[in-house]
């Protein structure tokens, strides 16, 4: 079988009357200007049947192509490095499970902790999570984040480990940016960034802080944990691999809210927050 030349999402149709257009993976469609060129010919180059365009007229489309980044180069995406295939998760097992099913079918060698880490556990040293010299942490929670309970995680980019995490606040759930290097967002950054973005800010950090009277308990539905392990997978393996993301904000720059009633994902850009210098003392 060959391979397509065309990147994922991107495909061509013939057009009656009006020749050839290509749907781009964003879904919008494009007319194929194609002059005196070969249109079945073309349509063998780009579907990797044939290999070398026959003339000049070939190369200017097949050039257009590439330029526009229609055309792939490689494999659709890399493979996982084994550096980088160590993956510690911890956390609720209605999240982790799933997403060490989506890790190591992506290539990563997931290792799951107890639930001990799970919502409402204790605050977890650095040693502790450094222990087997993970190449990234990720921590998923079925409830809110405790205070304290990430702040020695937030240490991990300084230890050269990538830092990654999720939680549920009632029907919302939060996918928090990855962190892999000094100066990236880490969770208390974005606690910061939700506490400056909300008038409720005394409510929120009491909810928090708990502790909360609820209802019937949110079950987190099959189909919501699977998408939840999905962002998380997708975002760690960009990661691991270098793989440039979709338009939109950069992956350690995103802040996702997903909507476990509707499964609806919207994006929020979310930027570290810069250290307070001391306030000077006064003299005398």
């Amino acid at each position: 079988m060959s391979r397509s030349r065309l990147v994922p999402g991107a495909e061509v149709v013939a057009v009656p009357g009006r020749g050839l257009a290509v749907r781009t993976p964003a879904g919008e469609f494009f007319t194929v200007r194609t002059g005196d060129v070969d249109e079945d010919a073309l349509l063998s180059l780009l579907t990797g049947e044939t290999t070398a365009p026959e003339d000049e007229g070939m190369e200017r489309v097949i050039r257009a192509f590439e330029e526009a980044g229609y055309l792939a180069e490689g494999p659709s995406r890399p493979q996982w490095p084994a550096a980088r295939q160590d993956v510690r998760i911890l956390g609720d097992p209605v999240l982790t499970e799933p997403l060490a099913v989506q890790l190591a079918a992506l290539g990563a060698r997931p290792r799951t902790t107890p639930a001990v880490t799970g919502s409402g556990s204790s605050p977890v040293g650095i040693e502790d999570l450094l222990a087997g010299h993970p190449s990234a942490v990720v921590w998923c929670l079925d409830g809110p984040v405790p205070d304290g309970l990430w702040d020695a995680a937030d240490r991990l980019p300084e230890h050269g480990v990538a830092w990654l995490r999720c939680h549920r606040e009632g029907w919302q759930a939060y996918v928090e940016p990855v962190a892999a290097a000094p100066g990236d967002v880490t969770s208390a950054h974005v606690r910061s960034r939700r506490l400056a973005a909300t008038p409720a800010h005394r409510e929120l950090a009491a909810y928090w802080s708990g502790p909360r009277t609820s209802g019937a308990p949110v079950r987190v539905a099959g189909p919501a944990a699977t998408l939840l392990a999905a962002l998380l997978a997708d975002d760690l393996g960009r990661w691991a691999t270098g793989a440039s993301g979709p338009a939109g904000f950069p992956v350690r720059r995103r802040l996702r809210r997903v909507d476990l009633r509707t499964l609806t994902v919207t994006e929020h850009p979310v930027l570290p927050v810069p250290d307070v210098a001391p306030i000077p003392k006064k003299d005398g």
